[in-house]
């Protein structure tokens, strides 16, 4: 990328609005951003088609939302998540996804290391079939020393652009985060600079009420 925005958001928000805002934000995006944010309360995500029942039985004390990305089931309650959002007029949103997961992922592990965290890109053979996702490492996912896997991710391309929502396995505390960011940041982009975005209450609350928060949604598997 030639140029990036790091949002850190200082909001923590339910699962909902978190996936509300990360669409919103891949609407009104001009240049690729990278969202760093955490949750309010005990959530977990599951994929686009995910099996909420399977997530319930699973983690029944987490509450849960459903992405508009996919990927396996995610407890969020100790991990570090991130969102790259990236507009259509950039490469890397119209390259092969596997091409685009594994780049972004090959910039998270280079980020990861320098923290001292040991991670590679899984060649695919640590796989499992699992549906949680920290239980079943896929093609370039990242995996640790021992091939436990670190990070994953769900991706959607729309007319928008690419929407990559990921999760770090390495749960950390404020200043570490900020750390992390701008490290994952200076592997994503030649040139990157803090930014503020202000999601406007009014499109947050809509998307949540007809999608994230809809019984329809939530249950479409």
């Amino acid at each position: 990328m030639n140029q990036l925005q790091l949002w850190i958001d200082p909001v923590k928000r339910d699962g909902p609005e978190a996936m509300a805002v990360d669409e919103w934000l891949l609407e009104v995006a001009q240049v690729p951003v990278l969202r760093v944010y955490g949750w309010l309360g005990d959530w977990g995500s599951i994929g686009y088609f995910g099996e909420l029942a399977e997530a319930m039985a699973a983690f029944p004390s987490v509450d849960w939302v459903r992405r508009w990305t996919g990927g396996g089931t995610v407890d969020h309650r100790a991990d570090w998540t991130y969102t790259v959002v990236v507009p259509a007029d950039d490469r890397l949103a119209v390259t092969r996804g596997a091409e685009s997961y594994r780049w972004i992922h090959g910039a998270l592990a280079a980020a990861l290391r320098e923290e001292g965290i040991e991670a590679r890109l899984s060649m695919g053979a640590d796989e499992t079939g699992a549906s949680l996702c920290f239980e079943n490492p896929v093609n370039h996912d990242l995996v640790g020393s021992c091939g436990e896997k670190l990070a994953g991710a769900g991706q959607r391309r729309t007319r928008s652009g690419l929407l990559h929502q990921g999760s770090v396995a390495a749960e950390c505390g404020a200043e570490i985060s900020v750390l992390r960011a701008g490290r994952l940041s200076s592997r994503l982009s030649k040139q990157w600079e803090p930014h503020d975005f202000l999601p406007p209450e009014d499109l947050i609350a809509r998307k949540i009420a007809e999608r994230y928060s809809h019984p329809s949604w939530m249950g479409r598997r």
